[in-house]
């Protein structure tokens, strides 16, 4: 994993250093389906004073280039992510003190379509790629422990955004994750599946 990171961070902050025309980067906020049924059903079984916080919420930035076709209207592009989701936590509040802890990261890679009308109007896209994530459930109590694994799942993404300029456009982007539930052992780490969406803007160079 820290290849892929070493290797998404030179996509993200060198290549659109290093070339112009058709390169970009954006930032998006958002939340989504979360399910983690397992961490959820080890704190219903606690019969004592007991916390449950899940976060559907996220944070991601992006590095992408698109290719016009034919009609300048036109184009395909592919975009390469790093989101950040915000942890899912139980922990006990009587007794002695355990806290069971999850938190993910993922790096989605799309192609997409789009219908770009330039400066001052909507835009839209669509595409499909497929997410690479990491989760890791951390134990503190009686002998803490930690599991994690990564999983590959394909995803389908459409969104729009308006363009206030050559250099900035803020839209708004919808992405259905398939199977994204990671499990090891038996034990569920995280379970994403579903319907996301965010808040975007996106930065043209």
């Amino acid at each position: 994993m820290k290849k892929i990171a070493g290797l998404m961070f030179a996509v993200l902050f060198l290549a659109p250093a290093a070339f112009a025309e058709g390169w970009g980067v954006g930032v998006k906020l958002g939340g989504g389906d979360n399910n983690p049924s397992d961490l959820k059903a080890i704190y219903n079984a606690y019969p004592g004073s007991k916390e449950l916080d899940t976060n559907p919420f996220y944070f991601g930035v992006e590095a992408f280039h698109e290719w016009t076709l034919a009609d300048e209207t036109d184009k395909i592009g592919v975009k390469i992510g790093w989101d950040t989701f915000g942890e899912n936590k139980a922990e006990t509040k009587s007794g002695v003190h355990e806290e069971l802890t999850e938190t993910t990261y993922a790096f989605p890679i799309t192609a997409y379509y789009k219908k770009d009308n330039g400066v001052g109007a909507f835009s839209w896209f669509g595409g499909a790629g497929a997410t690479i994530i990491r989760s890791e459930v951390e134990y503190k109590g009686f002998g803490d422990w930690n599991e994690s694994k990564n999983k590959i799942f394909p995803h389908v993404v459409v969104g729009g955004e308006y363009r206030f300029s050559q250099l900035f456009a803020l839209g708004m982007e919808a992405r259905y994750n398939f199977d994204a539930k990671v499990k090891k052992d038996g034990l569920l780490l995280s379970n994403r599946t579903g319907l996301g969406a965010a808040v975007t803007g996106r930065f043209y160079f």
